[in-house]
């Protein structure tokens, strides 16, 4: 993700010269009722739990009730109705998992619209909300698959808790409906097991009116038309973590690039935009290429953008990253467009095991910004523009880029400090060794997730030393490191 609004004179400089969390999670469902309940934080819950339902939360250190126990998600099918001009969806979202404990009751994470049934294996269930726990009266057996479907209408709201500074989940404005959901907003528009370590397949269905527009991640399956309304199904068939999944309701022109070897590339950009695109999409191409030697071949099969208005930032939802208009008033916008993409990578191939390693993501996508930099114009403009952006990092109060907590999740630390962490690894163990971690960061976690530690010590495997200093010094000590040489 990349905030619009963050400062970039160092990037401008060198144009000139030539992205606090719920309650502690609980264990036990509160006994079903006939409306509703609401609790937050430590407050009473209804009385009578039912013993033996599974955990309402993973305990990630940000956001401990995020996620639940008891089954792991095998895919989602999320079928939508969505009128834009009143944000108005009706949906049905039929989870496919399998669980992993034997259990009373279970939860999914959903702060949506009202809900109007719910269905486990087809057959009625009891259901009960206790804030944003959607509890489900159904028995889990361990290693069981099972399926539950959710019907809900409404209007969904976006909400600020954990953001970048703006409200994440399901927006709409005059100019259409979309979806960015990073850290906790994929539960404002569909219940889920929303944490990252549950990564999914995902089929979309989306239906709209004529003269809009429906696109979601992944590659498109299909579309029927009839009576006014059209229907568009998209198909992600590599797993993904829910933040990811967005689902984008305007009108959109589709304008194709040329493929990158296998990779299908396009952009779906509002029409005004479509007679003249911007010159960054069009060295999307190049991008892939520069990237794939360094990290390894693109982790998916497709790649593009689609333009929204309303939006101060960008994000590198799975396959299509949703690129906010904005961008385009600034001389940053190829920056960020290689910023998304080296996302594909770091943060939707490989992503985060919890919320505190962060900087796995942004850290990561940001020294891709850099290598684009060595790409266009050599190491010593690299170099140059490090020391540019430690000279702006050193001015400024800054977070633990290992831990900055949730209230700086987006802060400067977690992209600059974690990207100049790689930055100084690289001047550490050298280039063949530092590339090769970062291959092999990608060959051994693609499809998964993991955690820092996870990186140090595969960083000291492959480069045969011993790490532990230079990452305590860069991620976990406040005094701000010297900037090494390459």
């Amino acid at each position: 993700m990349r905030p619009v609004l963050r400062p970039w004179a160092a990037v401008l400089a060198l144009l000139t010269a030539a992205c606090s969390g719920p309650g502690p999670a609980t264990t036990l469902a509160p006994a079903p009722g006939t409306a509703p309940t609401t609790t937050t934080g430590t407050a009473a819950v209804p009385a009578g739990r039912v013993a033996g339902a599974a955990a309402s939360g993973l305990g990630d250190p940000y956001f401990p009730t995020l996620g639940n126990g008891g089954y792991d998600v095998d895919h989602y099918l999320i079928d939508l109705r969505v009128d834009p001009e009143r944000s108005h969806l009706d949906g049905t979202t039929t989870i496919t998992a399998t669980a992993t404990g034997d259990h009373t009751a279970f939860s999914l994470d959903f702060a949506g619209p009202d809900v109007a049934a719910v269905t486990v294996d087809g057959a009625p269930v009891e259901w009960w909300r206790d804030g944003a726990e959607l509890w489900v009266g159904a028995p889990l057996v361990a290693g069981e698959a099972f399926s539950v479907a959710v019907g809900y209408a409404g209007v969904p709201s976006a909400f600020a808790a954990g953001s970048p500074g703006f409200p994440t989940g399901w927006r709409s404005n005059d100019e259409g409906t979309y979806v960015v959901a990073e850290p906790d907003g994929a539960r404002t528009w569909f219940p889920a097991n929303d944490h990252p370590t549950d990564k999914a397949t995902f089929t979309f269905r989306i239906t709209v009116p004529d003269g809009t527009t429906a696109v979601a991640n992944g590659a498109p399956a299909g579309t029927e038309t009839a009576g006014g309304l059209t229907t568009s199904v998209w198909e992600m068939a590599y797993p993904m973590s829910t933040y990811l999944a967005t689902v984008v309701v305007a009108p959109l022109v589709r304008v194709e690039h040329p493929a990158a070897g296998d990779v299908v590339l396009g952009d779906y950009l509002p029409p005004a935009m479509a007679d003249e695109v911007p010159e960054a999409f069009t060295r999307t191409g190049e991008m892939i290429e520069a990237f794939s030697a360094w990290f390894g071949p693109y982790p998916f099969d497709r790649y593009g953008h689609v333009v929204v208005s309303g939006l101060p930032a960008a994000l590198e939802t799975q396959t299509l990253t949703v690129f906010g208009d904005e961008w385009f008033s600034t001389p940053y916008a190829e920056f960020v467009v290689a910023h998304e993409l080296a996302h594909q990578w770091f943060g939707d191939a490989v992503t985060p095991a919890t919320w505190q390693d962060i900087w796995l993501n942004e850290g990561f996508a940001t020294y891709g910004e850099l290598l684009w930099v060595e790409h266009l114009y050599g190491p010593e403009a690299r170099q140059a523009e490090a020391a540019r952006r430690y000279d702006d990092l050193a001015a400024t109060d800054h977070a633990l880029t290992g831990d900055p907590g949730v209230e700086r999740l987006f802060g400067t630390s977690v992209y600059q400090r974690g990207a100049l962490t790689l930055h100084a690894l690289r001047a550490d163990v050298g280039d063949e060794a530092f590339f090769a971690i970062l291959r092999s960061w990608v060959e051994r976690h693609a499809g998964g997730t993991a955690a820092t530690s996870d990186f140090v010590a595969l960083a000291e495997e492959v480069s045969g030393r011993d790490l532990g200093a230079l990452f305590d010094a860069w991620l976990y000590a406040a005094p701000l490191p010297p900037l090494p040489s390459p």
